[in-house]
């Protein structure tokens, strides 16, 4: 019998509590979610918004693309908490930079997903991590990446020109009512990029409350093109709960259940 996907549904998957070594000696705590029937078709690396602001691998999108990409769309998801974030997971090892050091803690999720021989690695940033992504995600072996309302602050022209004269894709998704970058100045800032694709969302806001389904399904429009969106709505299958108690006292966007 099938039953609706709700925001702490967890859809079944292998999931792996991992450390990631940073090179300049940090132990950062993750997790590594991946199908349980298939090799991943794709990887999404989650990097997550300001902590200082209550950010953290378990920030409500990232959390429900754990629990359900890995099942819906073949996607491996890699999310963790930068140096000096704590989660239910754990804290990471360190202490919050303003997105100096926490190059090295980008560096450590891919070279980690590297080696696992994950395919096709994408950077998923969401605000703070946005920057993060455009600054320090242009690897190699990086093939694109999401930015979730990008506020655009740290990063600047010269990283903008690096992702340009990569040519790798950029997709962009701005809320129409973003406390920060709004859909007009976005495409005017992202113009840097002419491969840049920039997606207004009517109605959203930067945390994106109630809107998760929306960004999922651009995400896997981006990382996984063969797996028809919008994704399901209902699972036929195991289905667990996760517990949010644990964030009620935390931003809304830590955990909503939406």
């Amino acid at each position: 019998m099938s039953e609706r996907i709700r925001g702490n549904s967890v859809l079944p998957a292998n999931r792996e509590a991992i450390t990631l070594e940073t090179a300049d000696g940090l132990s950062l705590v993750g997790e590594l979610a991946t199908p349980i029937d298939r090799p991943p078709v794709a990887t999404m690396i989650c990097l997550h918004p300001l902590p200082t602001h209550g950010g953290m691998m378990d920030s409500h999108l990232f959390r429900k693309a754990s629990y359900r990409l890995p099942a819906l769309a073949g996607i491996a998801v890699l999310r963790f908490n930068t140096r000096g974030t704590s989660s239910v997971q754990g804290t990471s090892e360190g202490e919050f930079d303003s997105g100096v050091g926490e190059q090295f803690d980008v560096a450590a999720a891919v070279e980690h997903a590297e080696f696992a021989e994950l395919p096709h690695l994408w950077i998923v940033g969401w605000s703070f991590g946005t920057d993060l992504a455009l600054m320090y995600g242009l690897e190699p072996s990086v093939e694109g990446v999401v930015l979730l309302s990008p506020p655009i602050r740290s990063a600047g022209p010269q990283h903008l020109k690096a992702w340009a004269d990569s040519g790798k894709p950029v997709t962009a998704l701005i809320p129409e009512h973003d406390d920060y970058l709004q859909p007009p100045e976005a495409r005017e800032r992202f113009a840097a990029i002419p491969q840049a694709e920039v997606i207004g969302v009517e109605g959203a806001k930067h945390l994106w409350v109630g809107d998760s389904e929306r960004v999922l399904d651009e995400i896997v429009r981006k990382l996984a093109p063969d797996v028809p969106v919008p994704l399901p709505n209902t699972w036929d299958g195991p289905m667990e709960r996760a517990d949010s108690s644990a964030y009620k006292d935390r931003t809304v966007a830590a955990f909503d259940n939406d």
